[in-house]
């Protein structure tokens, strides 16, 4: 893949608000009026296949609120919540494996938050074992945990090893110390070099860094040293997320409101051209697209190339065709035919465990024509092509006829060369991996008007 130049006035054209498509229809459309007994049909429907199954554990603890931050946590400095959690974890897997066919291996394995580092070692070792208890772990399983190198020691990452993690991921948002300090957020580089190193002794096979650009005090200059300085530790993959500025959602980032130095427009888009540009020059990354950059060599890099990428509830991932069962509050679970979502406040979460019951906060059934569009959605977010061929054969459709309004959407894209149709289909080009959330909504039949979205900037 050849470096990529950015042209901000395209990117100006196309950063209107529009979902990320981590599902579709997107979680906007969940809803309570689903009770548990209708969704445990579908559950069982789906256990007695052989798909391959993907788990993912929400622990939402921090101990500091970082004011950017968009994620489902509960600030506490009392770790011993962190002791309980792990009481209702266990519960709450006893109870859902019940319903689940011991046969099918996770091939996936996910901790999120909050920081699951927020847990001591010995508390990760127990969850590990709860784990599996109740679950195969396939043996070329990718298990993948986020830390925060704040608050992390050896002993954690020996625990994560131990019980089967070989990927992690670490927040580093930007290495420059005001922009930390505005952001309340202090990390220094040799805290995040020491978890690295700690990370390759003990065997991880893939470490991923986050940034983030639009935070206070950023400019072209102070990002393009913190990419200096992320290029010198070479990790294996890298996301490099826009500031989500969502008050009416997570009411902390007014604080970044009040402060004077948030970068404008303007600046933000040379920031995202900046990053595409440095990270792709000399073929160091490859822009799967949106914000996702991989060694070339690396597995989600090959997964795009052979055409066995996916997305879900935890971005890009390279196990395609498998289920997701989440466990804790807020977890999102996902089934060819359903989406189901734990109560996402710690109280409701925890009363309905302790009452016996699956803490089902809202869910979605997904519909014959959801299924063709989350094809078409899900191949241009991945493959970055649609082969109308295939997709004709796959979906029981005559894909040109179906979708005949939303193919004649893409002539403003294909005018500025971000698509290119072929005699079998149509291809995203190099340039247009950056609009794919753009090209992807024009297949969506569920998008409220622009000035009716509540949802993050493309760009």
């Amino acid at each position: 893949m050849k470096s990529l130049q950015v042209d901000l006035e395209l990117v100006k054209k196309y950063n209107v608000a529009g979902p990320r498509y981590t599902s579709y229809p997107p979680a906007t459309k969940f809803t309570d009026a689903i009770s548990w007994n209708q969704l445990s049909a579908k559950i069982e429907a789906n256990n007695r296949t052989a798909r391959d199954r993907s788990i993912y554990f929400h622990i939402p603890f921090c101990e500091t609120l970082c004011w950017f931050c968009g994620c489902t946590t509960v600030i506490t400095l009392n770790h011993d919540k962190g002791k309980d959690y792990i009481d209702y974890l266990g519960r709450e897997v006893a109870q859902m494996a019940a319903n689940l066919n011991p046969d099918r291996k996770v091939v996936q394995l996910h901790f999120g938050g909050g920081s699951p580092t927020f847990l001591r070692p010995d508390e990760i070792r127990r969850l590990g074992e709860i784990i599996h208890k109740h679950f195969t772990f396939s043996p070329d399983i990718e298990a993948s945990v986020e830390v925060d190198p704040r608050r992390l020691t050896r002993d954690h990452m020996a625990a994560l090893r131990e019980i089967g993690f070989n990927r992690a991921s670490m927040g580093v948002q930007d290495f420059n110390s005001k922009v930390q300090e505005a952001v309340h957020r202090t990390q220094p580089r040799e805290m995040t070099q020491q978890a690295m190193d700690w990370m390759r002794e003990l065997g991880y096979g893939s470490i991923n860094l986050d940034l983030i650009y639009g935070l206070p005090h950023q400019t072209v200059e102070s990002f393009s040293e913190t990419l200096d300085t992320v290029l010198e530790m070479k990790p294996d993959r890298l996301a490099v997320f826009s500031y989500a500025h969502v008050p009416w959602i997570k009411p902390a980032q007014k604080i970044l409101e009040q402060q004077e130095h948030l970068p404008p427009a303007e600046v933000k888009l040379q920031l995202l051209k900046t990053v595409i540009e440095r990270l792709t020059e000399g073929n160091r990354y490859v822009y799967v697209g949106m914000d996702h950059f991989a060694r070339p060599d690396d597995e989600l890099a090959v997964a795009q190339r052979n055409k066995q990428l996916q997305r879900n509830f935890q971005g890009y991932s390279t196990r395609a065709g498998s289920d997701i069962y989440a466990f804790g509050m807020s977890g999102v679970s996902q089934v060819p035919d359903a989406y189901w979502q734990n109560e996402k406040e710690l109280p409701k979460y925890q009363e309905a465990v302790d009452a016996g019951r699956v803490p089902l906060h809202k869910a979605y059934f997904v519909t014959a024509e959801d299924k063709i569009r989350r094809e078409a959605i899900m191949r241009v977010m991945c493959d970055l092509s649609l082969d109308f061929a295939a997709m004709s054969q796959k979906l029981g459709i005559n894909f040109e006829q179906h979708f005949a309004s939303e193919l004649a959407l893409l002539a403003p894209f294909e005018a500025d060369g971000l698509v290119k149709r072929t005699p079998t289909g149509l291809e995203v080009t190099d340039t247009g991996r950056l609009f794919i959330r753009n090209i992807a909504m024009c297949f969506d039949n569920m998008l409220a008007p622009a000035g009716e979205r509540r949802h993050s900037k493309t760009i």
